[in-house]
């Protein structure tokens, strides 16, 4: 009897400290708080944060407190801070938004209604532009279609299973806007959505594949989602706790490169309108980047 006792007191004290790991595990994962770079931060919307691969640089979008009127806007860290945000060198016409670095930081995808071929476009388009080992910038692509559509097409992010996921309301999907995929094969693209796991009836527009690829960070219907991966398909998207989806506007995700933590962007309500949060995932990491770096 003392032995089954001592058994049963064992397990349930193993199941407490599993429950107790999992809770704090769970509390880490939501724990979210406020970034305001200094020299960023502004009644304006700053949003879609992307950091340089190769020199740090700060990218991000900067819009009206409305969210409108998209501009790609760079900061440069130096002694004395952030410094004040401006154009990249290939700038164009129309609004641009969404830029996103491949982890060398040799190419740049973004999306924009830049002239084409001597044509204003009314649609958002998926761009990107390369970097030479100077460090110059060369002329944006437009990426041909079936990528590009006569539809909008929205934050492309490349995975590590070498598809280009990307937003769109082109026909055919199953909802409003769905997330969709693409990669080059034999010299032409292929176009395919990216299934059930990812869309419903409703808008999805925002996919943000993990560094290690093994789950994604979805933006649909206004409310983040996780889609985790098993083997080669992934499982049905699970809506994040209210500690991320706060009052529906978070949008712009992007992990550092650990994949340890998330900066996105959240309508404020207040002066500073649309504002950055880091949300932290586990244990905590130096990132964003202090801007002086820490001594």
């Amino acid at each position: 009897m003392a032995s089954a006792r001592r058994r049963t007191l064992r397990s349930l004290a193993a199941a407490l400290a599993l429950a107790a790991t999992a809770a704090t595990s769970c509390a880490a994962v939501e724990r979210v708080e406020a970034w305001t770079p200094q020299g960023v931060s502004s009644p304006q919307f700053e949003s879609h944060a992307a950091f340089d691969p190769r020199n740090g640089d700060f990218w991000f979008v900067r819009s009206s407190p409305k969210f409108e009127g998209w501009r790609i806007l760079v900061s440069h860290c130096s002694a004395s801070g952030w410094s004040e945000p401006q154009p990249p060198a290939f700038a164009g016409d129309g609004v641009e938004a969404d830029p996103w670095f491949t982890p060398d930081g040799r190419v740049l995808y973004f999306i924009s209604t830049r002239s084409s071929d001597g044509t204003k476009r009314k649609d958002l388009d998926i761009w990107r532009v390369e970097r030479d080992a100077d460090g110059r910038w060369g002329m944006p692509q437009r990426l041909p279609e079936p990528v590009n559509s006569t539809a909008q097409e929205w934050f492309p992010r490349l995975a590590a299973d070498g598809w280009l996921y990307f937003g769109s309301g082109r026909p055919g999907g199953r909802g409003k806007t769905d997330i969709w995929r693409a990669r080059e094969q034999g010299g032409r693209w292929v176009v395919e959505n990216a299934g059930a796991a990812f869309n419903g009836p409703g808008d999805e527009y925002e996919p943000l594949p993990s560094p290690d690829g093994t789950w994604m960070l979805v933006e649909g219907d206004d409310s983040y989602y996780r889609v985790r991966r098993e083997g080669d398909h992934w499982l049905a998207r699970e809506k994040l706790p209210p500690e991320i989806n706060r009052n529906g506007s978070e949008i712009g995700a992007v992990f550092s490169p650990s994949g340890r933590t998330v900066l996105f962007a959240r309508d404020t309500k207040g002066p500073l309108s649309g504002e950055f949060f880091v949300w932290h995932l586990g244990a905590d990491e130096a990132w964003p980047p202090a801007c002086p770096a820490a001594k």
